[in-house]
Order: structure tokens, then C-alpha cells, then sequence
């Protein structure tokens, strides 16, 4: 019996897929860790660029993340609801929004630290082939953003 040709639009042979389904298995791997804290998965990796790097703007926050202030701006509004971060307007250019973590916005760090040592874990346990993937697929990413398809 021969084997089937291969066929680059099946779902089997789609990176774009594999990445998507993915992307919502650590979504959903996350969930249980940040749900009790009042936590989505967006608003995690907000607090994961403020944690690199406080007092930047709404904009600096939606390049780092690739997001565009229409949803970034419905995240950061709940964020500052829950007393994670402040929202303020940038004295120095009135038209920016500065985002700051809260106290409460630093001291969730060590709350959530514990969902990523389980993601490793899951993954094995060995940072190297995590940052070795990650590297990879970052790499993918840029050359897609810099590719105008279509």
C-alpha cells in the first residue's frame, strides 16, 4: 500500500495551525493559576512587560506585545480596576498614556511565578530547548511581519 501524497493544504501540514492550536493550549495551561488571582492571560503578559520596564507608554506596551490600543486599551482599563496598574497622562507629551504598576501590580509577580515553573516543568523541565523554540518561533514572527503578504 503506497502512501498518500502529501498535501500542503491539509490541516496536518499547516506550522500556522500548529502555532495557533498551541497558542491556546498555553492559554488554557495558564488559566488555572491566574484565574484565582483575577487574572487573564492578556493582562499576564501586560504585567510581564511592566515588570521589565514601568512607566512606559501605551504604546511601547502594544509594540512589545503586538497589540494595537483598541484591545490593549479595554485590558489596561480593567487592569486599573483591580488596582494593578495607573494610567496617566505623560507630562512631557500630553497625547501618551504612561502606564505604572500599582503595589499591588509588583507584589502579583511572585503570585503568578509558580504558573511558568509548572509550563517548564510540563515541558520537561530544561530551559534550553524552551529558549531554543522560542528563539525559533520569534524568528518566524519577524520574518512575517517584515513579509506584506497578499
Amino acid at each position: 500500500m503506497s502512501q498518500p501524497a502529501f498535501d500542503p493544504l491539509s490541516l496536518d501540514a499547516q506550522l500556522c495551525f500548529a502555532v495557533y492550536s498551541t497558542a491556546h493550549a498555553f492559554t488554557a495551561a495558564y488559566k488555572p493559576f491566574l484565574e484565582p488571582l483575577g487574572l487573564t492571560y492578556p493582562q499576564y503578559l501586560v504585567l510581564i512587560v511592566l515588570w521589565g520596564g514601568d512607566g512606559i507608554s501605551v504604546g511601547e506596551i502594544g509594540d512589545k506585545l503586538h497589540l494595537d490600543s483598541g484591545t490593549l486599551t479595554p485590558i489596561l482599563k480593567r487592569m486599573e480596576k483591580a488596582g494593578l496598574v495607573r494610567r496617566s497622562r505623560n507630562p512631557e507629551d500630553e497625547r501618551q498614556l504612561k502606564v505604572e504598576l500599582t503595589p499591588e501590580g509588583r507584589a502579583i509577580r511572585e503570585k503568578v511565578r509558580p504558573a511558568r515553573e509548572q509550563v517548564v516543568c510540563t515541558l520537561g523541565g530544561d530551559e534550553t530547548p524552551i529558549g531554543k523554540l522560542r528563539a525559533d518561533l520569534m524568528q518566524v514572527n519577524q520574518m512575517l511581519r517584515a513579509t506584506k503578504m497578499g
